[in-house]
C-alpha cells in the first residue's frame, strides 16, 4: 500500500484546533467545518479512531459547536506546543498501532505544518485535507500547503478521502456517508 492509499484499519483521523476564536478568524470556515463534521462522520462510521486537539483553550475557546456535535467518541488533548506531536498523541498511536494520520485543522501555516512535519518525521504516512484546513490569510495557506507538501505529507481533499476509506459502492457505510455528500 503506498502513501496516496487510505485503510480504515490504519488511519486516524486528527481535528487540529478547530476552536472558537480561531474560525471566527478564518475567511473559509464554514468549509472547512462543514467537510471536517463528514470526516468525523465517515470515521465513526468506518471505526477510524478520532484525536481532537485544542490549543490553549482558556484564550482561544473550546472546538465549536458545530464540530462538537458530531465528533462521538474520542481523545481529547489540550496543548500549548503548536505542533499536536505531544506525548499524548504518540501514546495513542502506539496503542492503537496505526500508521496513518488525516489532518484536519487550523491554521494551515502553522500548527497543521508543524504537526504534519513532525508526524511525517516520526515514520506516519500523512494525508493533508485542503478543503478542511484553513489560515486566515491565502498566502499562509498555500504556503503551509507547499510545506507539508514538502516534507512529504499527501495534499488531498475531503471527497477523495471519503471515497478512498470507503473503498466500494453498495455497503451500509457507503449508503450512509453518500447521503452526506452534497
Amino acid at each position: 500500500m503506498s502513501k496516496y492509499e487510505l485503510d480504515a484499519n490504519q488511519a486516524v483521523l486528527l481535528v487540529i484546533d478547530l476552536q472558537e476564536k480561531l474560525m471566527a478568524a478564518m475567511p473559509t470556515a464554514e468549509k472547512v467545518i462543514r467537510n471536517a463534521r463528514l470526516l468525523l462522520q465517515l470515521a465513526h462510521t468506518c471505526a477510524v479512531p478520532v484525536i481532537v486537539t485544542e490549543q490553549y483553550p482558556r484564550g482561544l475557546g473550546r472546538t465549536v459547536p458545530e464540530i462538537q456535535e458530531v465528533l462521538g467518541e474520542h481523545t481529547m488533548i489540550e496543548k500549548l506546543t503548536f505542533s499536536a506531536m505531544v506525548p499524548e498523541l504518540q501514546e495513542k498511536m502506539e496503542q492503537w498501532g496505526r500508521k496513518q494520520v488525516v489532518v484536519v485543522g487550523t491554521e494551515t501555516h502553522v500548527c497543521v505544518f508543524q504537526t504534519v512535519r513532525d508526524l511525517v518525521e516520526e515514520g506516519f504516512e500523512v494525508q493533508v485535507v485542503r478543503d478542511a484546513v484553513a489560515s486566515r490569510f491565502k498566502e499562509n495557506f498555500e504556503n503551509g500547503l507547499a510545506l507539508m507538501a514538502g516534507v512529504g505529507a499527501v495534499v488531498t481533499n475531503t471527497e477523495t478521502v471519503v471515497f478512498d476509506v470507503l473503498k466500494i459502492a453498495g455497503t451500509p457505510e457507503f449508503r450512509e456517508i453518500s447521503k452526506l455528500i452534497k
